[in-house]
This record gives C-alpha cells, sequence and structure tokens, in this order.
C-alpha cells in the first residue's frame, strides 16, 4: 500500500498517466478528467478517513454485444467491457469491520458478524450491505480469505441504462478482496461467479450471470452457459476504433419502473416450450428439432412463446457466427450479426416496448430515427434487457459527432455516451 497524501501528489504529478492511459484511453483530455477523477475520490477518502497505507481499484461497466436474453436458457452470449468503471480507494480497517461509502449515497458500516454469517435478509434486498455481504460470504464459503476494509467508491457507469452498474460494484467488491487477502490470485470468472450468487440470493434480483462475466474478465468475452457453474469463457482481442467504428448507447430516457412481469415472462415463455421437448432450457434443443415439431407445438403454447424460443434458437447462432468473425477480423459479417439480432429482438423476442404502455415507445423510436440519419455508416439494436432503456449503436468513427448532435437534438443532451471497448476487467490500478 502507498500513503494516501503521497498517493495524490503521484498523481497529480501525472506519475501515473502510463497506467491510467493503457485504461482509459491515452489522449490528454482523457488522462486529465481521469487524473482529476481520481485525485478527487484519494481526497474524499482522506476526508472520511484520513492519512494512511491505500490502493486504488477499478471495475468496469459492459455492454451486451450480441445474445439478447440467451444467458438464462444456458445459450451463448458475446459481450464487452466499457471504459466506465466504478473505482475505490481502500484502506485496511483498524478493526476487523467494513466502511464503505459510495458516492452520493449513505455511509455503510458493517461489523464482523453482519459479512460473516451467511443468513440471507429479504428486508435488505436491494441494498448495497446485502451485496457486499454476498459477495464475502459466497467468496468465504468458496474457500477464499475475506475480511474488512474501509473504502470510498465512485462510479460514472450510468445507473439504470443497461451497462451494469451493480455488477461493476459485485466485481470491485470480489476484486478488493482478491488483492487485500488472497494476493489477487482469484480468477475473474470466479469473482463474477461470486456477484451474480450475491445479486440472486442476497440482493434479490434474479439475473443471469452475462454482465459480472463481462465486469471481471475484461474485453471482448464469448461465453458459453451450457455449464453455468463452470461457463467456458473466450477473451477475443479486438480493437473497435482501428476497424472503423466506434459504440455508443443511447438512452432513450425510457423508465424501468413496473416491468419486472415484462422481464420475467421472457424466460417463463421460452421455459414452456423447452418442456414440450421435457427439457428445463431451450439450450438443450436445436433449431431443426424445433421446426419439424411445430405441428404438435402450435396452439400448445402461446404463439409469443413461440416466437421467443425461435430468437433463442437463432440468436444463439447468430452470437457464434458474431465471435467468429470478430476473431476472423470480418467486420462486415459481424455488423450483419448485430443488426440481425436487433430485428429478432423487435419481430421475435418482443422486447422493445411493453404491451401495458402501448402509447410509450422509446426505443423503437430511437431505432427508426438511428437507422434513418446512419443508413450504411451504423448499425443498431436494443440492448440488454429491452421494454425501455437503451439502445446500443455502431457508428462509423467520422459519424460520430454528427450523430451525436442529431440524436441528442431529439431524445435530449447528455443521452448519447460515445464509449470505448476495455481491455482490463476488475484490476488493482495502484
Amino acid at each position: 500500500m502507498t500513503n494516501a497524501k503521497q498517493l495524490l501528489t503521484q498523481i497529480e504529478h501525472h506519475e501515473f498517466d502510463s497506467v491510467l492511459g493503457a485504461i482509459y484511453g491515452a489522449d490528454s483530455h482523457t488522462l486529465a478528467l481521469q487524473r482529476r477523477r481520481y485525485c478527487d475520490a484519494v481526497t474524499s477518502y482522506l476526508e472520511l478517513f484520513g492519512d494512511g497505507g491505500i490502493e486504488i481499484y477499478s471495475a468496469p461497466g459492459r455492454t451486451e454485444v450480441c445474445g439478447n436474453h440467451t444467458d438464462h436458457q444456458r445459450g451463448l452470449i458475446l459481450a464487452a467491457s466499457i471504459n466506465l468503471d466504478a473505482i475505490a480507494v481502500v484502506g485496511t480497517a483498524s478493526e476487523d469491520a467494513i466502511d464503505f461509502v459510495s458516492e452520493g449515497y449513505p455511509a455503510i458500516h458493517l461489523e464482523k458478524s453482519s459479512f460473516t454469517e451467511a443468513d440471507i435478509s429479504e428486508e435488505a434486498f436491494g441494498t448495497t450491505a446485502a451485496l457486499i455481504k454476498g459477495v464475502l460470504c459466497s467468496l468465504r464459503a468458496r474457500g477464499y480469505r475475506t475480511g474488512g476494509f474501509r473504502a470510498y467508491v465512485t462510479s460514472d457507469v450510468l445507473s439504470g441504462s443497461g451497462l451494469s452498474s451493480s455488477a461493476a460494484l459485485e466485481s470491485i467488491i470480489g476484486t478488493i478482496q482478491s488483492g487485500l487477502y488472497n494476493d489477487m490470485t482469484i480468477p475473474p470468472v470466479e469473482i463474477a461467479i461470486v456477484g451474480q450468487y450475491a445479486e440472486n440470493h442476497f440482493f434479490g434480483k434474479p439475473c443471469g450471470l452475462m454482465d459480472q462475466l463481462a465486469c471481471s474478465v475484461g474485453g471482448f468475452v464469448y461465453v458459453d452457459f451450457h455449464e453455468p457453474e463452470h461457463p467456458l469463457v473466450d477473451n477475443i482481442p479486438f480493437d473497435l476504433q482501428a476497424a472503423g467504428y466506434t459504440l455508443c448507447i443511447v438512452d432513450t430516457r425510457g423508465s424501468h419502473a413496473n416491468l419486472t412481469d415484462d422481464y420475467a415472462s421472457i424466460p417463463v415463455e421460452m421455459g414452456q416450450v423447452a418442456a414440450c421437448f421435457e427439457k428445463d432450457y431451450l439450450s438443450e434443443i436445436t433449431l431443426e428439432a424445433f421446426l419439424a415439431a411445430m405441428p404438435d407445438l402450435y396452439g400448445k403454447v402461446s404463439d409469443r412463446a413461440l416466437l421467443r424460443a425461435y430468437h433463442f434458437l437463432t440468436e444463439n447462432e447468430r452470437v457464434k457466427t458474431a465471435a467468429n468473425a470478430l476473431m476472423e477480423r470480418r467486420f462486415d459479417d459481424f455488423l450483419a450479426c448485430i443488426q440481425a439480432s436487433g430485428s429478432s429482438s423487435y419481430r421475435f423476442l418482443q422486447n422493445v416496448y411493453s404491451n401495458k404502455y402501448e402509447q410509450q415507445q422509446p426505443v423503437p423510436v430511437t431505432l427508426m430515427l438511428t437507422e434513418q440519419y446512419l443508413a450504411a455508416n451504423g448499425v443498431c439494436r436494443v440492448h440488454g434487457g429491452g421494454f425501455a432503456g437503451t439502445i446500443q449503436v455502431f457508428v462509423k468513427n467520422e459519424c460520430v459527432t454528427g450523430y451525436k448532435e442529431f440524436i441528442e437534438q431529439i431524445v435530449g443532451d447528455g443521452t448519447c455516451h460515445v464509449l470505448r471497448i476495455r481491455k482490463q476487467g476488475g484490476i488493482k490500478v495502484l
């Protein structure tokens, strides 16, 4: 660990610009922003906890690239970490307790007993304290050392944007424990599995594993969830900027409130089709078997369930094609997969708006506007869970400025986020 005041001086004097540049980009504007951000975070830590030895950790947000609603059926996904992240200035605690302060939120204090006992409290569902406890309890159950710490956390991963701010938080908690008590030896995939367990059982949210894997592993990740406890994860080195494209995420400003039933209906209906084959998940059947069984299936389950099953079975193949296209540097084929994924999500998965609010369709409107403006200069699709929230756009580099100005004139200032794919997952930065 480095003395906090000393580290602050070193950051201010550009001594870690090469480290920050490798994570966020080496242009002078980006470095100045990150330098200021890190200095502010260390200063806040000093104000809260005083001087002493500290380390700084980082975990990114993520974007789902291809594989819309495939993970919960034990299918394939292609995701990537992004340059928006959570950073934590961390020191060891004088007592075996946790003091955790996240910018803009009330301080959290946990005594040792509260994060070593694995009892799950439904009253704590939805709280950061529950996530912290869940990560530590799960790590300990897997044989890793855990302990107390003091942390000041700040994040620019947009909450509610589909960029997985909660998974970034879980990843950074796991990475802190890896750094402080396990010599950074906990594998990123293990931290992801622990984060999902914490979110499912302690936080009360039935999420899949895609978000945590993308945040923890870093870069483009191609994942097979056939055995979710032991997912097969491939990292794909690919420079999007060098290929001539930039990733944008547009916040359509649609609310996720009261959409739980819409999200829940997708795995339920997919499961109904799988059950017709006496299977638990759609990944256990083939597209050919599904089509051959249509005379028996038609009328046995709802029409929407059939459409959603068809989406899964074809989307799973698209993920494989998109991943191979990136590996083989066939970027036009990759873009075609993204466009086809968006079309299938719209027509068959039907998660671009909620039937409960059919007059409110911000995602389709933003997709329409994006397609009209970009034409052959980019592709777009619904992003993440859908029904509201964000769209994903791959834009030719030379068109980014114009597209951002165009879409923000309509959707609103600050709604188009120009991102980079980040190579690193959860890491100790300094």
